[in-house]
């Protein structure tokens, strides 16, 4: 019998490779989790970014990214800073040590993607992007 149960194959894969991402960072010594990564790696596309802006890009609430943001801000990888123009809004910027810890992070984010291409042809690879791309437009709000 065919497992076609998409919705727990897709959360178990992405269970799977959140845990072996935090395995390899804590080999590599990095510091940071996946989520707080995430939020630096945002950052070093645009430094700056509001508290709100970066919780629409990851799908979390304010809560949820202004906890990851304390985190960041306590470990020395971003600072806050008020928007002069209206105090309720915050804006991130990566430190030098942020923007190191998220190089190292990207380095290991880059090798599992690699490691998770190998044994894949390059039409199961588009095929399989062509669905999560689907999934995404269909379920993100």
């Amino acid at each position: 019998m065919q497992d076609d149960r998409l919705i727990y194959m897709l959360a178990m894969a992405h269970l799977a490779v959140r845990t072996h991402i935090g395995s390899e960072f804590l080999k590599e010594g990095i510091k940071v989790t996946l989520p707080q990564a995430t939020v630096l790696f945002l950052l070093q596309e645009k430094d700056g970014r509001m508290l709100s802006e970066i919780g629409q890009a990851i799908g979390v609430d304010n809560s949820a990214v202004t906890g990851l943001a304390d985190r960041l801000e306590r470990a020395g990888y971003v600072t806050r800073e008020p928007n002069p123009g209206d105090r309720r809004v915050w804006h991130l910027h990566l430190t030098p040590q942020g923007r190191g810890e998220a190089q190292k992070a990207s380095g290991v984010v880059g090798r599992v993607n690699a490691e998770a291409r190998a044994g894949f042809s390059e039409q199961d690879i588009e095929g399989f992007k062509s669905v999560l791309k689907g999934f995404y437009k269909k379920f993100r709000k």
